[in-house]
């Protein structure tokens, strides 16, 4: 399911009971925060916020705020137009293991699926909804190289009084009492490779220093930071565009763990069983999607020197303290007429974060399945804020493969992060953090089952001694094999048979309720 606007799905999540609208002033700064915290942390990520009259300053923003929009499960299936992550997840393992067909069902089977995998690849179109109104600050900056031309924007479309002229008009949020400043936290941030023309969207978190330019956190393991690079070597302006709102699929697909140099839109258009709509910016060679809600256009200049970013209260749970990142300078901003600003807060976990990143572990496992035949599961619990934790379940053949998966899952993309991974057997539910834990306890010895290794490290890690480097842990709490040197029995874990369970159910449902376990005080 495509939606045509943010609005859209907005209106899906006011019809699915999802949504609470704010009619009262609510403050951008610190305000939101505390109201959108208390909701995150309601079990089953509560409901999401629309904040219709939020205050910049003391005055009303010309946007609503929206928070909170994918922070549950039953929402994240809505933002990708699915019945179920489950459901998702099946359609793509159902792709990914597709093979040569052997019968006339099957052929007509991968024609269907072919069919489908047409609308993932993004089009250009003329014009959209995200230029209904269009502010130019700058709009043929001095560069070392000329741009290819823009397209040819009339008199009548630039608003030199356009109600949101500046970044300091946007309703973006100070989110906590030690923050920098005001940060936009959902801003989808599109690049390209100078050399090869691959684009990229990625998201990173944006402090606004003044109207025109704000910080860009792009960390520098991240393919933006690398487009830079390039630039930076070329001693060219680098031409950056910002989007925000749109299809939810969009965001998504920004903080998806996708293989360098796949271009994000077309995970969009899958999502979205229909191809991305894509207009040129004013004023930059990049491309957004046509129905986003508000579009930030400009660069960054590699001559210019880097500026002190932070400090930021990070899903780490802790403020990551200043460091210097590369001024992104702002050359237009163009919006839908009725656009809606949406944005996140991170911090303590679990926040709205947990949800899109676990939605992406589900989505994603079918492809690590291909890489890793034995696993069948992966869990990233709250309390890790992402990568710090992962626990993974599989079905074990040989000694030693549980290390065989934590080396594999270390080497993958944004897995090079984790810091601990906790390897149990098949039948474990690694989303059942109690149940891990136990076998944890039970499974290992220290010095035998425990490895400790070197990599990179997320920079916002403060417990590491450098920046960007730290040690990582791995833990085998899988069954111990002869082969593995245990040369003791291993027990049988305790278990009810199967009949008796049955039966004593059937009794206590005739009988009404389950009692509940005594608890002692």
């Amino acid at each position: 399911m495509a939606y045509q606007s943010f609005r859209d799905f907005l209106n899906a999540l006011d019809k699915a009971a999802e949504l609470i609208r704010c009619t009262d002033p609510i403050a951008t700064e610190l305000e939101i925060t505390e109201l959108a915290d208390r909701q995150m942390k309601s079990p089953g990520g509560g409901k999401a916020l629309l904040i219709e009259k939020p205050t910049v300053n003391g005055l009303l923003s010309p946007f609503p705020v929206v928070i909170n929009a994918m922070g549950s499960f039953r929402r994240m299936a809505l933002a990708l137009g699915a019945e179920s992550l489950d459901a998702l997840a099946g359609e793509i393992a159902g792709i990914v293991k597709a093979k040569p067909p052997i019968s006339v069902r099957d052929a007509l089977k991968l024609l269907s699926t072919a069919l489908e995998l047409r609308h993932t690849r993004p089009k250009m179109v003329a014009n959209g909804p995200c230029r209904e109104v269009i502010h130019t600050f700058d709009p043929k900056p001095t560069r070392t190289e000329p741009w290819p031309e823009a397209p040819t924007i009339s008199d009548s479309q630039i608003q030199s009084r356009s109600p949101v002229p500046t970044l300091l008009n946007l309703p973006i949020l100070k989110c906590w009492p030690l923050d920098a400043g005001r940060f936009i936290t959902l801003p989808c941030v599109v690049t390209k490779d100078p050399e090869t023309g691959t684009r990229n969207v990625g998201m990173y978190r944006m402090q606004v220093y003044d109207p025109e330019t704000t910080g860009m956190h792009w960390q520098l393991q991240k393919v933006a930071a690398r487009h830079a690079r390039r630039y930076y070597d070329r001693g060219e302006r680098m031409p950056v565009a910002v989007f925000l709102g749109g299809d939810p699929a969009f965001t998504f697909a920004a903080t998806a763990p996708l293989p360098d140099d796949f271009d994000e839109f077309l995970l969009a258009g899958f999502l979205r069983k229909r191809s991305v709509e894509l207009v040129r910016c004013v004023t930059c060679p990049l491309e957004v999607p046509a129905d986003a809600d508000i579009v930030i256009e400009g660069y960054i200049d590699p001559r210019e020197p880097l500026r002190m970013e932070g400090p930021f209260g990070d899903h780490t749970g802790y403020y990551s303290l200043p460091e210097p990142y590369p001024v992104f300078h702002i050359t237009a901003i163009t919006h839908r007429k009725e656009a809606v600003y949406p944005a996140t807060v991170v911090g303590i976990p679990p926040m709205e974060d947990f949800y899109i990143g676990t939605a992406a572990v589900k989505l994603f496992l079918p492809i690590l399945k291909m890489n890793f035949p034995e696993l069948v599961d992966i869990a990233l619990p709250p309390e890790g804020v992402f990568h710090n934790l992962v626990f993974a379940s599989i079905r074990k053949t040989y000694p030693m493969q549980a290390y065989k998966i934590m080396h594999g899952l270390w080497g993958m993309g944004q897995m090079m992060f984790s810091k601990y991974i906790v390897v149990v057997d098949d039948d474990v539910d690694v989303h059942n953090t109690s149940e891990v834990i136990f076998r944890l306890c039970a499974n290992t010895d220290p010095q035998r089952d425990c490895i400790f290794t070197k990599g990179p490290a997320d920079v916002l890690d403060h417990a590491t001694p450098e920046i960007g480097l730290g040690t990582k842990l791995g833990f085998d709490a899988t069954r111990k094999l002869p082969g593995e040197g245990f040369k003791r029995p291993w027990p049988p874990i305790i278990k009810m048979d199967a009949e008796v369970k049955a039966r004593i159910d059937q009794m206590f449902s005739s009988l009404g309720p389950r009692p509940e376990p005594t608890r002692r005080s």
